[in-house]
């Protein structure tokens, strides 16, 4: 098969959705999204992560044969490789990486956590091993690249961790380098990604020095962020809430969906222009610790900011930009990128490893090209 006909088939499930695509060096030749309604999700919920792996490989499998990509459809050649979003693994570098058993078994495990992502590397091994191909992750989750202070909490029993949303954060900001002429390591930038979770990330010297993570900064569409730390600990002994009840309503049930009943940010403006001053409120709200957020990764850059990078799907917002741009643009210009082009993303990883221009890392052997405090985690 000649170069300019490789194909990449790319994986990434989210919470509600399914996203996939195929890719050549040229661009996407294929994009498909299948959603899961709440009924569909329902007959999951209590178990872990990975009991979805068949139904969601089955939509993906019949996607692809209705579209063609199959070896009874049109004559396509194979896939070259096969890559899925990095779920909630150990802290690891920056990279693409092999997945194997020891993966798949870290993510069945799920000792970090259960989150859709956990999906991806098992999904992406699954097609690949059906095309005779390696499968890769590229930037997942849990790329830890922070500088050490970033990590004390002011207690020693709780360090914060690096969790978020690496891989959209870090292909934003390679293509503001890109079409500016400038190396990423030059740049000193903030990304602020807007999605179901919302990062705010400070980026310099080519490594990502401090974010917030999934479980900290401004409240999203279904995520509570930080909260205060006194009445957190009353809820979990208040008898209100089981364990399970009150993590799925900080991640998962909290956010707009708490407040609204929706997750639509498109719904939420809808009632914004019907005149619903609650909605209004909560929106503004959720723009105000967006710019908050913003501005703590400002101090982090120590004011010397290039650029502030806003993207993810609430980017698509022309109301929600406006808002947070109203507290950012004193900052460093802002440029927007709407969306979350994650599918792309992953099948640029893969091509970097086919082409030479990066080694694929192993989980295991490459823990160690993070920075000194993730090494010094990992051996504790």
């Amino acid at each position: 098969m000649s170069r300019e006909k490789d194909r990449v088939l790319a994986i990434n499930p989210g919470t509600t959705s399914t996203k996939f695509g195929v890719y050549t060096r040229s661009g996407e030749e294929l994009a498909r999204t299948i959603h899961h309604g709440d009924e569909e999700l329902a007959r999951f919920r209590g178990q872990p992560m990975l009991a979805r792996l068949e139904y969601r490989a089955g939509l993906i499998r019949k996607a692809l044969d209705e579209a063609g990509y199959s070896e009874s459809g049109r004559g396509l050649e194979p896939y070259s490789a096969v890559a899925g979003r990095g779920g909630l693994l150990p802290p690891m570098a920056c990279g693409t990486y092999l997945v194997d058993d020891a993966m798949v078994e870290e993510l069945r495990r799920a000792r970090r956590g259960e989150h859709a992502s956990n999906l991806g590397a098992v999904l992406a091994l699954r097609f690949a091993r059906a095309a005779g191909v390696s499968a890769y992750i590229v930037d997942p989750v849990t790329v830890d690249e922070w500088q050490d202070v970033a990590r004390l909490t002011g207690s020693p029993l709780v360090e914060r961790a690096s969790v978020g949303h690496a891989l959209n954060t870090k292909a934003v900001a390679r293509r503001f380098a890109r079409e500016g002429g400038w190396a990423y390591a030059e740049l000193r930038l903030i990304v602020v990604h807007m999605g179901s979770g919302i990062t705010v990330s400070a980026h310099r010297d080519g490594r990502t020095i401090d974010s917030n993570s999934i479980e900290e900064g401004p409240f999203g569409p279904d995520r509570t962020g930080s909260l205060p730390v006194r009445e957190l600990i009353k809820l979990c002994f208040s008898g209100k809430m089981t364990e399970g009840e009150l993590d799925r309503h900080v991640f998962g049930d909290g956010g707009l969906f708490a407040y609204l009943g929706t997750r639509d940010l498109i719904e939420v403006e809808r009632r914004i222009v019907a005149g619903d001053r609650q909605a209004a409120a909560v929106f503004e709200a959720m723009a105000y610790q967006i710019g908050k957020e913003t501005g703590a990764m400002a101090t982090v850059l120590e004011g010397k900011v290039d650029a502030v990078l806003v993207t993810g799907g609430m980017a698509r917002s022309e109301r929600m930009v406006a808002q947070v741009r109203g507290y950012v643009d004193w900052i460093a210009p802002v440029a927007v990128y709407p969306g979350e082009d994650e599918l792309r993303a992953l099948a640029e990883g893969v091509f970097r490893v086919l082409d030479g221009e990066e080694e694929a890392k192993r989980m295991g052997k490459n823990r160690e090209q993070g920075n000194e405090g993730t090494r010094e985690r990992v051996k504790k």
